[in-house]
C-alpha cells in the first residue's frame, strides 16, 4: 500500500480541526517559520518538510507512531496488535520491570581519559632571553587530544613574523629536536634570543625564515650563538 505524506498530514490536522493556519502557527512555536501554503504545499505533495520540521509536525499532530503511521505495519513492533489501553498497561509492566534489578539494563561505566599535562614556556618565542628551557620559565598545563601525541612542551607566540600560519599569542608545540632539515619550522636560540622560525639551509649559509615576508631572514654565521630547541609540530 503506498503512503502519501500530503494525505496523512491532512487527515491528522482536519481530525484536530485546524485550518492550514492554524496549523502553521502551532509549528511556529518550535521556532521554524511557516506558512500555510506550506502546509498547502505539504498536503498536495509539492513538498516535504526537512527531518527537523517534520519531527515538530508530528508533535503539533499527535502522531506518536510515525513507523506505522507514514511507512506501514512493522511485524517486529510488540506493541502493533494492542489498542490504547493495552499499550498503556504493557508501559507500566515495563515500568514495574525497570525498578527490579534482575531486570534492569546494566550501566556502562564511562572511563574517564587519563589527564594529560605538557610544560609550556612562561617566555615566548622571539621575545625570550637566556636559555627558556630552564624548569623555572615553564609550568604544566592540562592539554587536549588536538595536541600531537608527540608534544613534548610549549611556546607560545609573539609577534606576528610568522603569520598567516602561527598568530600572535598561540602556543605551538613542539617536538625536542636537536637537528632539523632545511624548510622546517622550530624553535631556535640565537644570541640570547629565541624564534620561531623556518630553517633554511642554502649555499650561501643558513637563515632563519619568517613566514611573513614583512620580515628579513636572519643570518646565522659562525660567530653566533645559535641551538635548536625542538620542531613546532602542526
Amino acid at each position: 500500500m503506498e503512503f502519501k505524506i500530503g494525505c496523512i498530514i491532512a487527515a491528522h490536522r482536519k481530525k484536530l480541526h485546524l485550518s492550514q493556519k492554524d496549523l502553521a502557527n502551532h509549528i511556529s512555536q518550535y521556532g521554524f517559520t511557516i506558512t500555510s501554503k506550506s502546509v498547502s504545499s505539504w498536503e498536495n505533495d509539492n513538498s516535504t518538510p526537512n527531518a527537523p520540521l517534520f519531527l515538530a509536525l508530528c508533535k503539533v499532530l499527535n502522531i506518536t507512531d510515525i513507523y506505522t503511521e507514514f511507512i506501514g505495519s512493522n511485524s517486529n513492533d510488540p506493541f502493533q496488535k494492542l489498542n490504547a489501553s493495552g499499550r498503556q498497561r504493557a508501559l507500566e509492566y515495563i515500568d514495574l520491570l525497570s525498578e527490579s534489578s534482575r531486570y534492569r539494563k546494566a550501566e556502562t561505566a564511562i572511563l574517564p581519559f587519563p589527564k594529560r599535562t605538557l610544560p609550556v614556556s612562561l617566555l615566548a618565542a622571539s621575545a625570550g632571553t637566556g636559555d627558556f628551557l630552564d624548569e623555572e620559565n615553564f609550568e604544566s598545563m592540562e592539554v587536549g587530544p588536538e595536541v600531537p601525541a608527540n608534544a613534548d612542551f610549549g611556546v607560545p607566540i609573539n609577534g606576528d613574523s610568522m603569520e598567516p600560519r602561527f598568530h600572535d599569542t598561540q602556543i605551538v608545540w613542539v617536538e625536542k629536536a636537536e637537528v632539523l632539515s632545511s624548510d622546517e619550522i622550530g624553535i631556535f636560540y640565537l644570541d640570547g634570543k629565541t624564534f620561531c622560525k623556518q630553517l633554511k639551509i642554502q649555499r650561501d649559509g643558513v637563515y632563519l625564515i619568517s613566514l611573513n615576508s614583512a620580515y628579513q631572514p636572519i643570518k646565522i654565521d659562525e660567530h653566533s650563538s645559535f641551538k635548536i630547541f625542538g620542531r613546532v609540530l602542526e
